[in-house]
């Protein structure tokens, strides 16, 4: 995208559709239900600089991710864009650079030790952005297949990509098509 070197705005895509991928409608149940598995996701996606997460953590959590859902629903760019300015809105945005964790040099966006919420409205909300201002905002999607809600980030050059990378989408629709066609052929 762009020839930049997006590895930090990669990390901070792929914890934003982790993250929205764990609520409905995107997963069958709530994935974030308890502090302990709020505690996993931050360990998983390498979420540093934040206090340890409780359950009073839970809520504003699911809120920012219901936040950062509705951008990838949005139904034109007008409406991303407002949606990402109300989420810039509310960040408390300190920037600074940091190294840590091999990630290499890359711009923090939230105050050290911030809660989790302040560090993803923030961190996130910055990503957004930079997708929206480098055009590359459609590239922000929800899986085609007709049964799966799971949002992803479509890093393909032609930007083609229409199924998550669940394993499950693609295969399934394609099976099915094939079953149809087949079907088709048979009743000739």
């Amino acid at each position: 995208m762009n020839g930049h070197d997006w590895r930090d705005l990669e990390h901070v895509l792929g914890t934003i559709t982790a993250l929205i991928n764990t609520g409905t409608p995107a997963a069958d149940s709530e994935e974030l239900g308890t502090a302990e598995a709020l505690r996993r996701f931050v360990l998983d996606r390498v979420i540093t600089e934040v206090e340890e997460p409780t359950a009073r953590d839970l809520e504003p959590i699911h809120l920012v991710r219901s936040q950062l859902r509705a951008v990838f629903v949005a139904p034109d760019e007008s409406a991303r864009t407002d949606i990402v300015n109300r989420l810039l809105a509310s960040a408390r945005i300190t920037p600074r650079l940091s190294d840590h964790d091999g990630l290499g040099l890359h711009l923090h966006y939230f105050p050290p030790f911030a809660t989790l919420e302040e560090h993803l409205v923030a961190d996130c909300a910055m990503a957004l952005a930079v997708m929206l201002t480098s055009g590359e905002g459609d590239r922000l999607r929800v899986c085609r297949a007709p049964d799966c809600s799971r949002v992803m980030v479509d890093y393909s050059k032609n930007r083609s990509r229409t199924f998550c990378d669940s394993g499950r989408c693609g295969n399934r629709v394609n099976a099915a098509a094939y079953r149809e066609r087949q079907r088709v052929t048979a009743g000739q």
